[in-house]
């Protein structure tokens, strides 16, 4: 074998396969490989229900820059209004905007984490996790979602656990750029006992409020509930309903159901006639609210139950008192002018909170039970023949 130049050189052998020729080509590198499936939530899980959309919100002068800030957080999370605060009387349709919010975010997007729940449900929560010692799941549960849509803020004034653990959740949530909706019957200045470091943060956003609904905006809305069930009612009755109902938009849609309902029962078409007669009791019961003091209602619930002024006043929190009170207390705040707080102080100087608490649970029970609907009215009927 010659050298060249001091270095030798091998023959080559004299045969070789492919194999030996190319190198052994190396593992694919993935490209784009795809991360962990996230659970897909349906809005039932998220707390939601499927029937507040959009698409089912009537728009109108009274609500009009709630709706589209709603529409543009659900369609921009965390990019504008963190958080978004909207606030209304009951019966206006915060509601059903903040869960519409959610819905539509689902819509797009079932892996996106949603959690909507109203403040009590989430001060129980504290509690029962605080009594089970699982403190750190539910901080791991509320500060890991991309969503968190929280209803009757006003409902933790007072609560100082309660506020600390949503202070805190706020915070995690908005350092993560994550997205906070909240609403209450009341805008953050009016709330009473709220620390003010909430107030502060619920000002880094937008504070929107929702107006009752004029005439027409209370037409439009009749009409966009019957228009899916394809049922016909004339416009002189939604006009007679639209006209003599007026305080919030749950009453009217209660007012609805009360017609379809006793039209599907006795086979009878819808007539401004049948309107009149079915609704005649309820709007009785509208009492212009000047007409009714705090002591008139008292008197008439405490007739009504049985229970002394002294024992709706009282500590006491049987079952029998603590029902009658909270009946007396929703009384007043649907047929005074005094604030949560006045009633508080005349009902043995309870929080406002505790009033609005009873207030809100009587309202869901006259709408769901009949019973309790009928203890209502019957109220109500004493006050008119007291008068």
């Amino acid at each position: 074998m010659p050298e060249l130049a001091g270095v030798r050189v091998d023959a080559a052998p004299e045969s070789h396969t492919r194999a030996d020729i190319d190198p052994v080509p190396a593992p694919p590198i993935p490209t784009n490989h795809p991360e962990p499936r996230r659970n897909l939530i349906s809005p039932e899980q998220a707390g939601l229900r499927p029937q507040y959309t959009f698409a089912n919100f009537v728009v109108g002068e009274n609500n009009h820059l709630a709706s589209a800030a709603a529409q543009a957080v659900a369609d921009r999370l965390a990019q504008v209004y963190n958080p978004l605060y909207i606030h209304s009387p009951s019966g206006l349709g915060k509601t059903h905007l903040m869960q519409a919010i959610g819905n539509r975010v689902l819509e797009r997007d079932p892996t996106v984490t949603v959690h909507y729940v109203s403040s009590e449900n989430f001060m129980n929560e504290l509690i029962q996790a605080i009594r089970n010692g699982s403190t750190m799941d539910f901080k791991n549960r509320y500060r890991s979602v991309d969503l968190l849509l929280i209803d009757d803020i006003q409902f933790i004034a007072g609560r100082e656990t309660t506020q600390q653990e949503f202070f805190h959740t706020f915070n995690a949530l908005y350092d993560a750029n994550k997205q906070i909706v909240v609403s209450s019957d009341v805008s953050p200045s009016e709330i009473s006992s709220l620390e003010e470091r909430l107030r502060t943060r619920f000002q880094w956003g937008l504070i929107t409020d929702i107006q009752s609904p004029n005439f027409e905006e209370r037409v439009a809305i009749l009409k966009k509930k019957i228009e899916k069930q394809d049922i016909i009612i004339p416009d002189d009755v939604l006009l007679y309903m639209a006209e003599n109902i007026k305080s919030n938009i749950r009453e009217l849609e209660g007012a609805l159901v009360r017609l379809l309902a006793f039209a599907s029962l006795t086979g009878n078409d819808i007539s401004l006639d049948m309107a009149i007669e079915v609704l005649r009791n309820l709007l009785k019961s509208k009492t212009p609210r000047a007409q009714l003091t705090l002591a008139d209602i008292m008197r008439a619930c405490s007739d009504y139950y049985s229970i002394s002024t002294d024992a709706l006043q009282s500590k006491v929190r049987t079952k029998q008192v603590a029902h009658a009170r909270q009946m007396a207390m929703y009384i007043c705040r649907e047929n005074t002018h005094a604030s949560l707080s006045q009633i508080g102080m005349r009902f043995g100087r309870r929080d406002h909170t505790t009033v609005h608490h009873g207030w809100q649970k009587i309202g869901r029970l006259i709408e769901s039970d009949g019973e309790i609907s009928r203890e209502h009215d019957d109220v109500l009927e004493r006050l008119r023949q007291a008068r």
